[in-house]
């Protein structure tokens, strides 16, 4: 077995990623203090294809190096647009037929891995704060929350950590299940 070279992994260009299919979800990420998890979401959005990101209140918005040191050149080929009010921004995305989806801890929250995709939705993951998580007032326009099972004596995963955790769990029911 070896490592495979990069011209091995048959990834395509900018100009064919950015007319590609995606999959059927943006990412809204509320009021993210690190530039460092930013650009992760953005490397992250575009390994699996997702449509769009929205950055949203003191959420920083590229270009910056701080977001490029993780990004990797994926602020280029994501699609992004910033918006001051999250809970606003939720509002609008459900009108135009996104069920939002808040990534948080809450009464009532759905388990990750009991979340049932639907076929032909189109799904807003919002994460929150590093500190303070998604916003009460987010979290009660959203359609439900998700929930990543946790099992250690931590009460919480790194925003990039999450985002890693929830768009693969997503893309595998979109895409195998």
């Amino acid at each position: 077995m070896r490592k495979l070279k990069n011209d091995e992994l048959d990834r395509m260009s900018l100009e064919e990623f950015k007319t590609s299919e995606k999959l059927p979800l943006v990412l809204v990420l509320d009021n993210v203090r690190s530039m460092n998890n930013v650009g992760s979401a953005f490397r992250t959005g575009d390994a699996f294809a997702i449509e769009k990101i929205y950055l949203c209140g003191i959420t920083a918005q590229p270009p910056h190096r701080e977001i490029n040191k993780t990004a990797l050149g994926a602020t280029e080929s994501v699609e992004w647009e910033y918006a001051e009010d999250t809970a606003a921004l939720c509002l609008k995305l459900q009108t135009e037929g996104f069920e939002v989806l808040a990534v948080e801890q809450a009464e009532g929250s759905i388990s990750l891995e009991a979340f049932q995709v639907s076929s032909g939705k189109r799904y807003a993951l919002v994460f929150g704060n590093e500190v303070f998580g998604v916003e009460d007032a987010v979290v009660q326009v959203a359609d439900a929350c998700l929930e990543i099972p946790q099992f250690g004596t931590k009460h919480s995963l790194n925003i990039s950590v999450s985002i890693g955790v929830v768009l693969w769990d997503l893309t595998s029911k979109i895409k195998f299940g």
